[in-house]
């Protein structure tokens, strides 16, 4: 079993699994490797090495360790930390929410207009139906939604 880091045109880094790289080839050929957060299935195979963490060097005692100015713990989290963060929200919107799918615009507005007892919904318009919706008063967000989120993600 070969597990190969890889990346999405959009910059996504996630790790896939495959039995050879001749395997991993093929099926990225076909169009069947996709990226977990964007489904894109332009992915590529980053470069990388085996990797032996057998001592940590030791800093001198009088020596502190080197400290960005501009570094705050919200900027220094990594990208994987934030791809985490974002599927994390994505599933618990979909967890608490219910699908309505193409009625998405028409449930809204029931909803907004009382005809239909408030609650989550989630689901597919056209960006001018958001639009009108939003010109109605209705608060919608677009989020995107992997289509691997429907199962585990791999």
């Amino acid at each position: 079993m070969k597990v190969l880091d890889l990346c999405c045109a959009n910059g996504h880094g996630f790790e896939g699994w495959f039995a050879s790289d001749e395997d991993f080839m093929s099926q990225n050929g076909r169009g069947m490797v996709e990226c977990p957060l964007c489904a894109d299935r332009i992915v590529t195979r980053l470069p990388s090495a085996p990797r032996l963490n057998l001592a940590r060097p030791e800093r001198p005692a009088n020596k502190p360790a080197a400290i960005d100015s501009h570094a705050t713990p919200a900027t220094t989290v990594a990208a994987t930390d934030l791809q985490a963060a974002w599927l994390h929200a994505v599933r618990h919107v979909m967890a608490h929410t219910e699908d309505v799918g193409m009625r998405f615009a028409e449930e809204a507005r029931r909803i907004h207009y009382g005809e239909q007892p408030s609650r989550g919904i989630r689901g597919q318009t056209t960006p001018e139906q958001r639009a009108e919706l939003i010109d109605e008063g209705i608060e919608v967000m677009a989020l995107p939604i992997p289509r691997g989120l429907d199962g585990p993600v791999q």
